[in-house]
């Protein structure tokens, strides 16, 4: 046997995430599967496995047709890639609107399929309560507030939320009674800067933006459009990459090598051995 132990790596829980409220900005992304995860992991305290995984990967026009099934696919397959980073898996709509034991029921078999450490769910006044549940059920869940994606339908679109005053009395009420209820962490997307930041105040636990701002506790992006895979990004989308013009460039040099049979080489085919 050999005398040598595999070093242990701790990844990181909601006390830890809860633990940063004030303190060092929380580094999130999003990840959707495992040769990703694996190169986020080293940089990111939180990987999301966002039900953007519908939009992102597979083509859908919205997240409201995510499944549960596709959501715990996607991951088993970030767990697999990563060893220190929180892994939070959203669920999709549908998964936690209804009755508290189903929302249970649904969270808890994400939880056993696919061993992240919390669900999360976008926040309002019908969810409070099943937050509450699940927490004292023994599941953690990060909150998410203003805009909502999983609200299109009735939104009519992806639209900035909380520049009206009503509006942004109801979205700082609902981040309070979210961290109330027990969420270790809450998203805030979409919001008047402002906003974000009295909500950052307001509540005891740490706040994550997207489109909100500097002053919440952390930051998440979609990590798709931040490394510019797409030709179109949102307004609070900062590009660090341009991958889609790198991937397009490498696809077209591959291209012309095939068309005139200068790949393979030598380099990369094999030879029969003399003998």
């Amino acid at each position: 046997m050999s005398s040598h132990r595999q070093e242990t790596v701790r990844r990181l829980a909601a006390p830890d995430i809860a633990a940063r409220k004030g303190g060092v900005p929380i580094v999130c992304l999003t990840a959707y599967t495992a040769p990703m995860a694996e190169i986020l992991d080293q940089h990111c305290d939180l990987m999301l496995v966002g039900d953007s995984v519908g939009m992102v990967v597979h083509g859908l026009p919205n997240t409201v047709g995510v499944t549960l099934e596709m959501m715990i696919l996607h991951g088993q397959a970030v767990m697999r890639g990563s060893r220190r980073a929180m892994v939070v898996v959203d669920m999709p709509f549908g998964s936690y609107e209804g009755s508290p034991q189903d929302a249970f029921a649904n969270a808890s078999r994400i939880m056993k399929e696919t061993g992240a450490s919390a669900v999360k769910v976008e926040s309002g006044e019908t969810i409070v309560a099943n937050i509450e549940y699940l927490v004292k059920r023994g599941v953690p869940v990060m909150g998410h507030v203003g805009l909502r994606p999983q609200a299109v339908l009735v939104d009519g679109g992806f639209k900035a939320k909380g520049k009206l005053d009503h509006e942004r009395r109801r979205i700082l009420d609902e981040a309070r009674a979210t961290a109330e209820a027990g969420a270790f962490a809450i998203v805030v997307e979409g919001v008047a800067e402002g906003l974000a930041r009295e909500i950052t105040e307001a509540v005891a636990v740490p706040t994550v933006g997207i489109g909100a701002s500097v002053g919440c506790d952390g930051q998440i992006l979609v990590t798709d459009d931040m490394l510019g895979l797409f030709d179109w990004t949102p307004k609070f989308v900062r590009r660090y990459g341009d991958l889609r013009t790198q991937i397009g460039k490498s696809v077209a040099a591959y291209a012309d090598d095939v068309r005139q049979r200068k790949f393979p080489g030598p380099a990369e085919i094999y030879f029969a051995k003399a003998g």
